[in-house]
């Protein structure tokens, strides 16, 4: 895995995410999608490339995902945006006082995330919305650096992969979890850091349709992150 950069940035993060093409499986995969759209989109211009974090800079809950959506930030550019797993992310959001509001279609929708950033452990959509262990691996350069300049306070990880990333990456950085609990709903574990990791059902159709996720459970999940995140000092704006 690459090193981070010794002088790295949010504005050189975004660069390098948005022009990675370490995954020829992805990168084609994404490109074919834009060309082809989906009816609905037709008359749309397709993103069709890596897609990077979307936030607060100064963001002390860092929100973990899998991927962007073929459909969904893969078409806007914006994570989360543009399907119906970001409809029950950013309603949460709002409710919770991490978002200025809950819409969520498109990139210029005036959405600003306050005290909260959202990350993914694969930039590029995959096929199935299922990235392969080594593109994982390939991408993990930018989880490294997304921990690096945020140093969050909370993070949440939606689904358990997600979760698995967060404590790989943190024995990547010589901080190993000792006894790691497993993922599942509102499981709660604490860091070498201090820092506290919180894990939720994705707010997948598969999981949302099916209500093995709930409204109330995942916002329960946010609130116990706004709870964490009144017992410690806000950073300066």
């Amino acid at each position: 895995m690459p090193k981070t950069p010794l002088k790295d940035s949010n504005r050189k993060l975004t660069d390098d995410i948005v022009s990675c093409e370490r995954c020829p499986r992805l990168r084609s995969y994404c490109e074919g999608i834009a060309k082809e759209k989906r009816k609905a989109f037709r008359e749309e211009t397709y993103w069709g490339r890596p897609v990077p974090n979307f936030g607060d800079p100064k963001a002390r809950l860092l929100i973990v995902g899998l991927a962007p959506a073929a459909h969904g930030a893969n078409r806007t550019g914006r994570m989360f945006t543009g399907d119906r797993s970001g409809q029950w992310l950013y309603r949460a959001l709002h409710r919770a006082g991490f978002a200025n509001q809950p819409t969520y279609e498109r990139a210029d929708d005036g959405l600003k995330l306050i005290d909260a950033l959202i990350t993914s452990v694969a930039h590029c959509a995959p096929p199935d919305n299922k990235p392969l262990p080594i593109e994982i691996e390939r991408c993990s350069e930018y989880l490294e650096r997304t921990f690096a300049l945020h140093r969050p306070k909370v993070l949440l990880a939606l689904g358990g992969i997600a979760w698995k990333a967060v404590l790989t990456e943190l024995k990547r950085q010589g901080q190993p979890v000792t006894k790691a609990k497993p993922f599942g709903h509102g499981a709660e574990q604490l860091l070498p850091n201090g820092s506290l990791l919180l894990g939720s059902y994705h707010p997948s159709q598969q999981n949302t349709f099916t209500g093995r996720l709930t409204e109330p459970m995942f916002d329960a999940v946010f609130a116990r992150a706004r709870q964490i995140l009144s017992t410690q000092p806000s950073p300066a704006r």
